[in-house]
């Protein structure tokens, strides 16, 4: 492990990255002790300011100490004492029996002074930094088009051996379960009927609320979990756009898309937000989703490493990135049409402060109140008011944050006629072989273009 952890902590690419790499090369280790590994590795990246923090009164190599961390609270003390020296055993006990509460509250919480600052406006940051720090359960949801989230629920808990499986409390297709089941081994999986993906992402699609025969853009789709759902939302009619820079993140997208049943989807690499094939969709768009490039805050507790690969310099650049999306999104929504602007993240300056920008800037656009769009489509306890903002300490999901803005119908005079045909009326009953409104929009094939704008 110690190994593993030292490259890792060489912070030149993402931990699952780098850790996926290192089992590779060390074929020899079994299931059972790649799991121990990949849990002591992450819970170092949790707890790694504390860890360096009380790791100074110990001796010997530095990742030496921070893996006996990890695996002590991975495994236990009793278990690790054998594999100790004397002296590390001794050091180990100490640092057992310091109190938390005697310790720096960012060494405490185990979070970098930039990162605390910024959420310190938060309500009750301590207890968002202590949910951020533990392990996530496993979020999967049904695919509308193939099962019902009931009939699943109950075959998981009849199963010998399956994990405890509860419903998601505001999603009405999400399944939530505890532990690392080998879902890829299951037929559900395999068929279609199921996906992996968070709480919070399946309400991203719930917000842009697609109707039949629509068109609709995912306008950052990376593998494409939002974009199925929107695409079973729609029950494979009209014709959904799947956006992205990256054709090795599209191309993760097309074993999903065929397990799916979906036949409305079109996957396009393009080469940057203003790209003449995004340009081609000016102001015809029903329905456009921007889940943004972001710092990933929220999902600290997949992706504990992004708290010290990140920084405010990082964050800003960021910001300056999702600035120029969200406007070029933006002129693909037709009159009337709804905009989502969305990220994984719990940091303002990602989040609010952006959706005001936008509407400083583009007064054809009004926020529409995220938590009544969901009360029509998914549990509202919680989720009320003009935003969609979710919390693992509050919510049991990842961070999330998500605004709905709507265009307004009354264009400029020099608009009118196009506004006029830019929204038709979707025909709720459009076949699902039929190409859909825009379909010889774009022209190229699906991979012509590469590009390097981080979507």
């Amino acid at each position: 492990m110690r190994s593993a952890l030292g490259e890792i902590l060489q912070w030149a690419g993402p931990a699952d990255q780098v850790l996926s790499r290192w089992f590779r090369e060390h074929p020899r280790l079994g299931g059972r002790d790649r799991g121990d590994v990949a849990e002591a590795v992450y819970d170092v990246l949790r707890h790694l300011r504390r860890y360096r923090h009380v790791a100074e009164g110990g001796r010997g190599a530095a990742t030496r100490r921070l893996a006996i961390l990890g695996l002590a609270a991975t495994l236990g003390a009793d278990a690790l004492r054998p594999a100790l020296a004397d002296d590390e055993a001794d050091w180990l006990e100490r640092v057992g029996a310091i109190a938390p509460e005697s310790l720096p509250r960012e060494v405490r919480l185990s979070v970098p002074d930039w990162l605390a600052e910024a959420l310190a406006i938060e309500p009750d940051s301590d207890a968002l930094f202590e949910a951020l720090n533990r392990a996530a359960p496993l979020d999967i949801r049904v695919n509308p088009m193939k099962a019902e989230r009931d009939a699943v629920l109950a075959e998981l808990r009849a199963a010998d051996g399956a994990p405890r499986a509860e419903p998601t409390p505001y999603s009405p297709f999400g399944i939530r379960l505890q532990g690392r089941p080998a879902l890829n081994r299951w037929q559900r999986f395999t068929d279609g009927s199921i996906e992996v993906q968070d709480e919070g992402s399946q309400l991203l699609a719930l917000l842009v609320a697609p109707r039949r025969g629509e068109m609709v853009i995912d306008f950052c789709a990376g593998a494409g979990g939002k974009t199925l759902l929107l695409g079973a939302l729609m029950r494979s009619t009209g014709r959904l756009y799947a956006f992205d820079v990256s054709q090795a993140r599209l191309a993760r997208l097309k074993p999903r898309l065929a397990r799916s049943g979906l036949s409305n989807v079109v996957p396009v690499v393009i080469a940057n937000e203003n790209d003449p094939r995004v340009k081609r969709l000016a102001r015809k768009a029903h329905r456009v989703l921007v889940d943004a490039p972001c710092s990933g805050v929220g999902t600290l507790r997949r992706n504990p490493d992004l708290k010290w690969r990140q920084s405010p310099e990082s964050v800003s650049d960021l910001c300056l990135t999702q600035r120029n999306i969200l406007a070029a999104a933006a002129r693909c929504v037709a009159p009337g049409g709804r905009l989502v602007y969305a990220t994984c993240s719990v940091l303002r300056v990602e989040n609010e402060d952006q959706v005001e920008h936008f509407l400083a800037t583009h007064p054809d656009f009004e926020l529409l109140p995220a938590g009544d769009i969901l009360a029509e489509r998914a549990a509202p306890p919680g989720l009320a008011g003009p935003y969609l903002k979710l919390r693992p300490d509050v919510h049991g999901s990842d961070g999330f944050f998500a605004a709905a803005l709507q265009r307004r119908l009354s264009p400029a005079p020099a608009q009118a006629a196009q506004a006029a045909v830019a929204l038709p009326e979707p025909d709720a009953e459009q076949a699902q072989d039929e190409p859909g409104p825009g379909a010889d929009l774009l022209s190229e094939p699906l991979d012509s273009t590469d590009g390097d704008l981080q979507a």
